[in-house]
């Protein structure tokens, strides 16, 4: 007995074609649905399998079959002729010399070649249309899957330039039959290399470090190094101090002393950058020292420069300015602003009230734009906590629809 199993779009294209592959002889022994595991459940269709068997020595389907009965003929022992010695001939021939009788292929048989030829060339023709057609079948799955992608990342608000330069970079890079999970993977990966290493504030050996936080009104500054003051003295045990130059606003300052006074920081309030340097001086045992700025308009120009010669006042080598920007912002005006202070100094990036958007792709759209090192993003009031180093896999599982 032989036994078999058929897979089809349904029972009854299963049961056709285990028929025409055992005859019409063969029972179906078992029926189940087959669902596609993984990815694939989202681009292949449930196929139903069936399990047939035929009581049989020998099964053959299409033109195999007839090649193996071509085989047993020719097989079988061809037709010989005897070839007469005429009349004439027998004075011209040796004393007991016979004339030999030899096979002769015959017409039959010559067919019976070029038939068996032409039958196993179509079936060598048969299986490179099957595997062309499994290889369009599998393309076909990988443009879907991009296209999938694609759109979950426009979805989050992804510019649809750096959602096309991933998705160009992937299907250059990628071989054509690969699977749906390594489109994915691929993805990802590019995703992260893309965002690349973040960064945090950390002492130096040597010199104390001089942190300035800049940015747009309302973004969270002050909140933001609270939070950071914080981490540093309650877990890393850090020195710190504190300095601001919001003195526009009132609250912003009492608010910071607050803060200082909470944890037992120093801070200065300074309103040039003669006074900031005069600062310096006071603040020298310090690992790092917190400078809260202003928030200035991106299109005021007598403004940029206030921030300029403030940031100016401290040697580059003991310097690092972090922008402060809210993932609720409009993408257009976001770009505005990081290309106003790219113009003034280069800068980390800072993304604040995280809770308040369900898309993150101006996240990674900034950075793209930009190139400067992500750092902290944050999402709430509470402090010292709701506040985190940006991860870069995070980011990019968000970005692809998933969970973090």
């Amino acid at each position: 007995m032989i036994i078999k199993k058929f897979q089809a779009g349904s029972e009854t294209e299963a049961i056709m074609l285990a028929k025409e592959e055992l005859g019409k002889d063969a029972i179906v022994m078992n029926i189940k649905t087959v669902k596609p595991k993984g990815l694939y459940k989202f681009f292949k269709k449930a196929t139903v399998e069936i399990t047939a068997a035929v009581d049989d020595n020998v099964t053959y389907n299409n033109g195999e079959r007839i090649i193996a009965q071509l085989q047993k003929l020719k097989q079988s022992e061809p037709p010989k002729e005897v070839v007469k010695e005429p009349e004439w001939s027998k004075d011209i021939l040796l004393e007991d010399t016979k004339v030999e009788t030899r096979p002769r292929e015959s017409a039959i048989e010559q067919k019976l070649n070029d038939l068996q030829q032409l039958l196993e060339q179509q079936i060598k023709l048969n299986k490179l249309e099957e595997k062309k057609d499994d290889d369009v079948e599998e393309n076909g799955k990988n443009i879907a899957c991009i296209q999938l992608i694609y759109n979950q990342l426009i979805s989050n608000e992804v510019d649809e330039k750096y959602a096309n330069q991933i998705i160009g970079e992937i299907e250059r890079n990628i071989k054509k039959d690969a699977s749906v999970d390594n489109v994915l993977s691929s993805i990802y990966q590019k995703i992260i290399l893309k965002i690349g290493q973040t960064i945090a504030i950390e002492p130096s050996e040597n010199q104390p470090r001089y942190i300035f936080f800049i940015g747009p009104t309302g973004v969270g500054k002050t909140t933001t190094i609270a939070k950071i003051a914080s981490s540093l003295t309650l877990k890393q045990k850090t020195k710190v101090a504190l300095v601001t130059s919001d003195t526009y606003r009132i609250a912003a300052v009492e608010q910071l002393k607050t803060y200082a006074n909470i944890l037992g920081l120093p801070l200065k309030v300074v309103y040039n950058e003669e006074e900031m340097k005069e600062v310096r001086k006071e603040l020298s045992s310090f690992d790092i020292i917190l400078i809260d700025t202003a928030g200035r308009s991106h299109q005021n120009e007598e403004q940029k420069q206030d921030i300029a010669k403030l940031l100016n006042a401290v040697p580059e080598e003991e310097r690092e300015v972090y922008l402060v920007l809210s993932a609720t912002t409009k993408y257009k005006d976001l770009i505005k602003i990081a290309q106003t202070y790219e113009e003034i100094i280069q800068y980390n990036l800072i993304f604040t009230k995280l809770d308040e958007t369900d898309c993150i792709g101006n996240i990674f759209n900034i950075k793209m734009l930009t190139g400067a090192p992500l750092s902290y993003t944050t999402w709430g009031q509470n402090v010292p906590d709701d506040i985190g180093r940006i991860n870069a896999q995070s980011i990019a599982k968000k970005l692809l629809g998933g969970n973090d």
